[in-house]
């Protein structure tokens, strides 16, 4: 009785305050319904009667005109909503009226557009009058006057009040009564469990008495379980704003210990080739490096990819492995080599002409054609059989990394069944009419499924792909807690939006922000009262590079007070130049560089400074410090780390960042200026804007970015995948408990 004292009551008077509280606006709502209809049907009437009463009230002969409107009068008022009807001349006084027309009432006043109707209080209740003017190509004939009683709109509304009040008391009494049952019912069995499984202690055999035997095993790991849970709430508490190596590396001491952590990515951290003789180590400029490389710093373990440097086979042991970093090893890097047909089909071809411009709307059309498919199942078998290699246990955690590597999870998990297998896709994932182009759409479906977990960078990309796996696979989706479970098993599709090692690694040398302008000024010959804004990217079609010169060109001729005062700074590292795509790109960049150059450019200055070679991190850093401006106008991009390095490199708080609208990474830095990179003119005025704007808004927007980037840096990234993976490899653990439990119990 207390406890449905306690629950009952409390809701009863939940539920009584709501119907109160909603009573008046349900009979206002009706009201106002009841009162629409009733206009509608008085138009209606005037438009039905307009010719005929026209006609009349035009007719010379007044007594028989007369007759025959009364006559009217009196069909129409039969309507048993309708009091009266009645004619008005211009002046307003009464000519013709129905029977019932109320004595005390004379004509309101002639209509005007828009207040048709007015509402009248009588003593027999209040009427709607509806008055409609009469006109004629030469005079004004007056105006019709429809009244309508509104006293059955009160008893409507007092009627649905009260039901609406009894269906709340009824739905209260129904959900309590049901809701106390169930709580009861519950309790029962939970307590009888808990009393049993969790309350009694281990004796001395380390036994527990009270418990069966066939679930002691059980019972001891939940035990276990509920210890543990406390532990990454307290850890996710503890270090949820300071992510760094080392809470990374305590996140897997205490939810993964002794994890074997394995990445697979087709691009290496490291490159060594043979430049003259000598053998030179280059860092690629890739986001998945920048993103990757630290984790892997932190926590170990063995990074497989593919050997594409000249000197890259000289370097490896006899297994094809080497310690990495060179100046400091702390985690393996494991090559492997690919063919040249091997990389033409998988690389070249299904990856890069197939995959990359069907996840990327750039309007480039994609070419699939099936030698380089089967050279992509080729190589994806390839690395599939390296990660079994150097797996060390039966369960390691792999990090398959993006669209090169469709089909190896399922592959992996095919050998490696207890594996913990995370692919985090980073580039878009386009919708599933898109996406049906591919000729091989449910292989690469049925592929991914075999990850444990599939990250995408934003929500968006995670619906994509969950309506394209609807609508291509046999398979179940849980939309409420983003799980698709197929054939090999259940896959958790999140977003975790990708970042950068915070504080960078290059940041740590580098000098004053005032001596990396002077750096940078010197090195492309640029006056002090020149701004500079800078862009890096690799020569690729969904940067919009081209367009972001064509913003220069739309800033100059609307603001012609930059020209000598302005320069656009372009890194632009050539790859895939085999393709056509990429080398067109490349083509039409340098092609619009020299237009502009010529155009606006004096002897001692360019719009526009193309540098199209590869930069260090160190001295892209140097760059970006350098500069009052950075643009990322990406046509389409997953999340574009360009943009989060420029906001890690300003410690100085300033720089304004001008960012594209189809890029991930416009989804966490609300201040920068979002722009649309197909709107050229936009985009030159983005310029215009950011160039003018005052130093202490410059600040404010950049201290914002650089907490948000900070505090969700790569370390956050990694942490919170690697906290799911923690958590599934727990529940299936207890899963193979349970499952272990009931075969013992079905073989007594």
């Amino acid at each position: 009785m207390r406890l449905a004292f306690r629950f009952v009551l409390p809701l009863m008077l939940l539920l009584g305050g709501i119907a109160w509280a909603a009573a008046p606006l349900v009979g206002d709502l009706i009201g106002r319904w009841f009162r629409t209809d009733v206009e509608l049907r008085s138009r209606l009437i005037f438009h039905s009667v307009h010719d005929s009463l026209l006609s009349l009230v035009l007719t010379t002969d007044d007594r028989r005109a007369g007759r025959k409107i009364d006559e009217l009068f009196r069909r129409i008022s039969q309507d048993e909503r309708l009091l009266a009807i009645g004619l008005c001349s211009p002046e307003g006084k009464l000519l013709h009226k129905s029977a019932a027309w109320p004595k005390a009432l004379p004509c309101p006043p002639a209509p005007v557009a828009g207040q048709e109707f007015g509402q009248r209080r009588l003593d027999t209740g209040t009427v709607l009058a509806a008055a409609f003017s009469l006109t004629s190509d030469r005079d004004d004939l007056g105006y019709l006057v429809i009244l309508h009683d509104l006293s059955f709109i009160e008893k409507r509304s007092s009627s649905a009040e009260i039901y609406l009040a009894v269906f709340l008391g009824l739905l209260g009494m129904a959900a309590a009564g049901v809701t106390l049952l169930m709580a009861r019912l519950t309790l029962h069995y939970w307590l009888k469990a808990m009393r049993k499984g969790l309350v009694y202690r281990p004796n001395a055999e380390g036994e527990d008495g009270k418990v069966p035997v066939e679930i002691q095993p059980l019972v001891r790991e939940m035990r276990k379980v509920m210890r543990q849970l406390d532990a990454p709430r307290s850890l996710t508490e503890a270090i949820r704003v300071e992510w760094g190596p080392d809470s990374l590396r305590s996140l897997l001491r205490n939810e993964l210990p002794d994890a074997e952590v394995m990445v697979v990515s087709n691009r290496e951290p490291y490159i060594h080739n043979m430049e003259s003789d000598q053998i030179t180590v280059q860092r690629p400029a890739s986001g998945l490096v920048t993103a990757l490389e630290p984790i892997m710093r932190a926590c170990g373990g063995t990074w497989i990819a593919h050997g594409s440097g000249s000197a890259d086979q000289l370097k490896v042991d006899s297994s094809d492995r080497l310690g990495v970093p060179p100046e400091k090893p702390s985690y393996t890097l494991r090559r492997v080599w690919l063919s040249d047909a091997e990389q033409d089909g998988y690389y070249y071809g299904f990856a890069n002409e197939g995959m990359w411009p069907l996840c990327h709307i750039a309007f480039v059309r994609p070419n699939f054609r099936t030698s380089d498919w089967e050279h992509y199942v080729a190589v994806n078998r390839k690395f599939a059989d390296a990660v079994v290699a150097e797996a060390r246990t039966s369960n390691p955690i792999v990090l398959v990394q993006d669209y090169h590597f469709a089909l190896l999870p399922r592959m992996v998990r095919e050998r490696l069944p207890d594996a913990t297998i995370v692919t985090f896709w980073h580039i878009p994932w386009p919708n599933a009419e898109v996406f049906s182009i591919c000729p091989w759409k449910e292989e690469i479906l049925s592929g991914l499924l075999g990850s444990s977990i599939l990250g995408f960078h934003t929500q968006f990309h995670c619906l994509n792909f969950v309506e394209s796996v609807d609508r291509f696979m046999e398979c179940q989706i849980d939309r409420e807690h983003s799980t698709v479970s197929a054939s090999s098993g259940t896959t958790l599709v999140r977003p975790y939006p990708i970042s950068i090692e915070w504080p960078p690694a290059a940041l740590a040398g580098q000098p004053p922000v005032k001596e990396c302008g002077d750096l940078v000024r010197k090195k492309y010959g640029l006056k002090a009262d020149v701004r500079i804004a800078v862009g890096v990217e690799r020569f690729d079609y969904t940067k919009g590079i081209a367009d972001r010169f064509r913003a220069v060109e739309s800033l100059l001729e609307n603001h012609p007070e930059w020209i000598g005062h302005f320069t656009l700074v372009q890194v632009a590292a050539p790859t895939r130049s085999r393709l056509p795509a990429y080398r067109d790109t490349q083509v039409e960049a340098e092609t619009l560089v020299q237009s502009i150059n010529a155009r606006f450019g004096r002897d001692d200055w360019q719009p526009i400074i193309l540098a199209a070679t590869h930069h260090e991190p160190d001295a892209v850093f140097t760059l970006f410090r350098s500069a009052d401006l950075c643009m990322v106008s990406s046509l389409h991009d997953g999340m574009n780390l360009v943009a989060k390095e420029f906001v890690a490199a300003r410690d100085d708080d300033d720089g304004v960042l001008i960012l594209s609208t189809f890029a991930g990474a416009s989804r966490e830095l609300h201040e920068a200026l979002i722009v649309n990179p197909y709107d050229i003119h936009a985009m030159g005025e983005a310029l215009h804007i950011g160039l003018s704007m005052p130093d202490d808004q410059r600040r404010d927007r950049m201290r914002l970015m650089r907490e948000m980037v900070g505090e969700h840096n790569i370390y956050f990234w990694a942490g919170r995948m690697l906290l799911d993976a923690a958590r599934i490899r727990k529940r299936r653990h207890i899963e193979r408990q349970i499952a272990d439990v009931s075969k013992e119990v079905a073989a007594k």
